[in-house]
């Protein structure tokens, strides 16, 4: 890889990243919310290209946020917050399998795993608290202790809130650097940063990087926005970088995606973005329309549904997708749901400013199947086809219906830079548009909380049966 690059290299809502390498092999995973299957693992040998190899929580474990991803004596670890608790779940290898969540017992958030040169295990926590581990890494072996007090930005910058989480530890050279986040994670384009502060010991005392924010968002004239919760990571080669989140300007719709970017090492051991790199978008790799798990961002995806299990790109919120989606034979067949249940859909993961869905439905009895963009269970629209054609839909309202009594329809949106479009076709030859567009530049979470994003979604309410064939997601060229 290329020097003094940086890069976009995960597009959607993929925060609060967390990395390891093992060898010339990368590892990292994310903030997963409600998502289920969460805590997915992602594995790179580049830093630029990854699949998803597997998921630490294949079941639903609560609201999962901003995990560590830890190495530790050949074992791994991810320690992650949810429920007013934290938890730890443990593996001979990052891609599983993992055990059970272990409850560690302690409040906070954003845990972040250090060993200390006295050889115990330690966790710092928000708001700079520090608590001691077992050896074993699955227990609190002491009382929660305030440690660290961050940096602070000058007075008349705007931003969120101080916020002092996400705190990560990287050893070097007999410091422990700790790398935090301050400024609130969402709030004005300026808002989020990261920050640098270093120890001899994980306990302190702590001096702070003259080179603070080492990541910063300075004006909203930026293509990237509330950049901040890196992490570090090195290369085989010697090169360092940090991994981040940062909202692509103008476009909160899209979550925080994440980021890489270069960092040197100064004479005096501190270390700050490196001078002069050029941007780099992300490249294609190889890519084939049944290869679903290789994140490519310019090249279509196409699910057939042909196994018989879905693929980590699909997640439902709070559940798993295989209580209600069950894919096989080139089909996925949905139980439909009453609208007022406000089951799930199935979700897939937009990460672009101008891309299109389509899919094909049959309905079964009086059901209706659903393409949707999907904030949350307040705030979402699209089209669904059902027994008497197809209408539009918007979490207040619905709109008129198209009729056709063949129950088979071929759905298509299309999110032109927040401007989506409806189109329909009875024959999958003939396409009409229907007679609305939305603007859905509002859906995110400054309007509505949550650090979600606006994703695409299957769903069958009603009842009945809904039957999806052939889903793609395509990026339209600016």
């Amino acid at each position: 890889m290329e020097k003094k690059r940086h890069a976009p290299i995960m597009a959607g809502n993929y925060a609060d990243p967390s990395i390891i390498r093992v060898g010339e092999d990368y590892y990292m995973t994310h903030s997963s919310y409600k998502l289920t299957p969460g805590l997915v693992i992602w594995h790179s040998r580049d830093l630029l290209n990854w699949s998803r190899v597997g998921a630490a929580l294949p079941h639903y474990e609560g609201d999962v946020w901003a995990p560590d991803f830890v190495a530790h004596n050949g074992r791994y670890y991810i320690y992650y917050p949810a429920g007013r608790t934290n938890w730890v779940v443990t593996a001979p290898s990052p891609a599983g399998p993992w055990s059970k969540p272990i409850n560690l017992g302690i409040k906070g958030i954003d845990p972040g795993h250090t060993a200390g040169p006295d050889g115990k295990r330690y966790l710092h926590m928000s708001g700079g608290d520090f608590v001691e581990l077992t050896a074993d890494g699955l227990a609190v072996a002491g009382e929660v202790r305030h440690v660290y007090n961050g940096w602070r930005y000058p007075e008349d910058w705007v931003v969120e809130a101080y916020s002092l989480e996400g705190p990560k530890v990287t050893v070097r050279d007999g410091y422990y650097y700790l790398t935090v986040a301050v400024g609130g994670t969402a709030g004005p384009p300026t808002s989020h940063m990261a920050v640098s502060s270093r120890s001899r010991t994980p306990w302190g005392p702590w001096e702070h990087s003259p080179y603070n924010p080492v990541v910063h968002t300075e004006s909203r004239e930026e293509p990237w926005w509330s950049k901040g919760h890196a992490s570090l990571i090195d290369s085989p080669d010697g090169q360092w970088w940090m991994v981040y989140h940062a909202y692509a300007g103008g476009f909160h719709s899209l979550g925080r995606q994440t980021l890489l970017e270069p960092i040197e090492w100064t004479s005096d051991g501190w270390f700050h973005a490196a001078e002069g790199h050029e941007h780099l978008d992300q490249h294609d790799g190889p890519h084939d329309e049944e290869e679903i798990d290789v994140v490519i961002q310019s090249v279509p995806f196409r699910d057939t549904f042909a196994g018989s299990e879905l693929g980590l790109h699909w997640q439902c919120e709070g559940v798993e997708p295989s209580a209600r989606f069950r894919p096989g034979n080139h089909e996925l067949a949905v139980e439909a749901a009453p609208e007022e249940a406000k089951a799930s859909p199935l979700l897939y993961m937009a990460g672009h400013k101008r891309y299109s869905a389509e899919v094909e439905i049959i309905v079964e009895g009086p059901a209706e199947g659903r393409l949707l963009l999907y904030y949350n269970d307040a705030a979402y629209l699209g089209m669904g086809a059902n027994e008497r054609g197809v209408r539009h839909f918007r979490s207040f309202k619905g709109y008129g219906t198209m009729p056709n009594h063949t129950r088979r329809a071929f759905l298509r949106l299309v999110n032109d830079a927040h401007i989506v479009s409806f189109f329909y076709s009875f024959d999958g030859t003939k396409w009409d548009r229907y007679d609305k567009v939305a603007d859905v530049s509002g859906f995110h979470h400054n309007t509505f909380g949550g650090f979600q994003s606006l994703r695409v979604g299957l769903d069958a309410i009603g009842k009945g049966r809904v039957i999806f064939r052939n889903f793609s997601y395509n990026v339209i060229s600016s």
